[in-house]
């Protein structure tokens, strides 16, 4: 496992790859193991997010690999789903996935999302459509926001 740590307008963002894919994407993190290297897929990562953050894209083109239990992965690609410059609700995502009941299950596995920005968890909002929890914080989940629906 390599990964490589870079300062953005979001503050620090480390970047995991392994095998060719990248496997995490991180604020304030740094992996207890594996080995400290730009790679080539790394790279990528980071000018996608760069142009990402500058406004300039609005869909990653990237190999990607998670781990995590079924129905995280179903959570996870429903995220992926949500459009750039719009939200859904956490009971949205649920009915998305048919389990229109699991929307707290739904904000757990948007929490342990370990792919910020490329699968979209900050699209994720409470019902009342106010903003709901973030790992990276709510001033990052905001900035997002509104960088999104300025480029939209």
């Amino acid at each position: 496992m390599h990964f490589y740590i870079y300062q953005t307008a979001i503050g620090v963002l480390t970047l995991c790859e392994e095998k060719g894919c990248i496997t995490a994407i991180s604020t304030n993190y740094r992996p207890e193991t594996g080995e400290e290297k730009e790679t080539e897929t790394i790279r990528r990562a980071h000018t996608q997010i760069t142009e990402y953050l500058e406004g300039k894209r609005k869909i990653f083109d990237l190999p990607l690999a998670t781990t995590g239990t079924e129905f995280q992965k179903r959570v996870w690609k429903a995220l992926s789903e949500i459009p750039y410059g719009e939200t859904r609700t956490y009971g949205e995502i649920a009915a998305a996935i048919g389990n229109p009941k699991a929307a707290r299950a739904v904000g757990m596995a948007n929490h342990r999302n370990p792919l910020m920005i490329v699968v979209p968890c900050h699209r994720v909002i409470g019902s009342n459509g106010k903003m709901t929890g973030y790992a990276s914080g709510l001033d990052t989940k905001e900035f997002l926001l509104k960088l999104e629906r300025k480029m939209a």
